[in-house]
């Protein structure tokens, strides 16, 4: 089935009597028993809820995975995928990361005795250099947030499994509308439902996708352990938001291929970082293992006056942090979502007072180029 038709009619409640053509919300915590030792494959909520498993189901089927679990955020999403390490066992992640997931390697995963290296994962000679016999897990985000680096993802799959580790990957951005990276050889897709999935800034929600028995079970163990499940509620917003994600998509990369070239013209524009623009480092990977470029921008502007200008002045864009929304958001990474990314990791990055972030939502692209104008004036 094609992704779009997928997203649209890859929920179908199997419990329906009624011919209800949504998923509805089971508001249920527990579930009763037909007698000893049976039961209607619903116990309790922590390990299954009806609506957030045909949430599983579709995003598994998007992201073509042996199984996939959704969780109450993203972060929450990788805390349990952090857990499949030990004490003494290594991470490999991308240097250029959302600075919440950040945050969190430094300071939770360090703690539980992980260590933990950054490199360039779209560079296979420093992800080589790295690799040892304590590696099992390497992070990838790509495109990356906010520089926009882009990871050959076929290619960084062969070498990490040479090593006998597991490569996750990032798929916020693109969504499995434009790749599927287990489809390319990675073990584990990391989604914030949040963003696109989600699509409309009012539920939180996260997701691991996975491939092999294996994981899968050790997976489902941390999860029903852990108990970072996603509610109904927000399970039926998830369903909702996907059953749009395909002409979302479309939409927005299609408003942001016109404000990329549009931003190149601009005096007070000094750099455009765009996956989709044709002189992008990574442009010819992207066009190889994705079907799409997104519509996550970032520029910088001449100077830190410049920027807060930008955000001051902006009309119908609003000053926000998050992503992938209908609205388009434009957001400050320095003070925001990579504020506690070290300040030499910022400095080596790019990730200065100059630096802006835009995420590009479904509005006119009329519009967005009219407020985009008078704010850089």
């Amino acid at each position: 089935m094609n992704p779009s038709t997928l997203c649209v009619h890859g929920c179908k409640d199997p419990n329906d009597t009624t011919g209800a053509v949504t998923v509805p919300v089971y508001q249920c915590a527990t579930f009763a028993h037909p007698g000893l030792g049976e039961t209607s494959g619903y116990d309790y909520a922590r390990l299954q809820n009806p609506t957030r498993e045909q949430l599983e189901t579709l995003v598994g089927a998007l992201e073509q995975a042996d199984d996939c679990l959704a969780f109450g955020t993203g972060m929450a999403a990788i805390a349990v995928l952090t857990e499949l390490l030990a004490p003494g066992d290594a991470l490999i992640a991308s240097d250029d990361l959302y600075g919440g997931t950040v945050r969190l390697l430094d300071k939770v995963c360090a703690k539980n005795g992980v260590r933990v290296d950054y490199c360039d994962t779209g560079d296979l000679s420093a992800v080589a250099a790295l690799l040892g016999e304590h590696t099992r897990l390497v992070l990838a985000e790509t495109p990356s947030n906010p520089m926009m680096h882009i990871t050959d993802i076929a290619a960084l799959a062969e070498l990490v499994h040479e090593s006998g580790a597991w490569l996750a990957v990032d798929n916020t951005f693109l969504t499995p509308y434009f790749c599927q990276p287990l489809t390319l050889g990675a073990d584990i897709v990391i989604h914030s439902g949040t963003k696109y999935l989600g699509g409309h800034n009012d539920a939180l929600a996260g997701f691991l996708a996975v491939r092999g028995t294996d994981l899968r079970e050790k997976l489902r163990f941390l999860y029903k352990t852990i108990g970072a499940i996603v509610a109904p509620w927000e399970s039926y917003l998830l369903i909702r938001g996907i059953k749009t994600l395909a002409i979302r998509m479309e939409r927005a990369q299609s408003n942001a291929q016109r404000i990329a070239a549009f931003l190149r013209e601009q005096p007070a524009v000094t750099q455009v970082l765009y996956a989709g623009l044709p002189d992008a480092p990574g442009y010819e990977i992207s066009r190889k293992q994705a079907s799409g470029f997104g519509a996550m921008i970032s520029f910088y502007v001449d100077s830190a006056d410049r920027a807060e200008q930008v955000l001051s002045r902006l009309r119908l864009i609003q000053f926000a942090e998050s992503l992938g929304g209908v609205e388009s958001l434009l957001t400050y990474p320095l003070l925001q979502t990579h504020a506690d990314v070290p300040e030499e990791t910022r400095a080596r990055l790019g990730i200065n007072d100059r630096l802006l972030r835009l995420s590009v939502g479904i509005e006119d692209a009329e519009d967005l180029l009219a407020d985009l104008a008078q704010a850089l004036k």
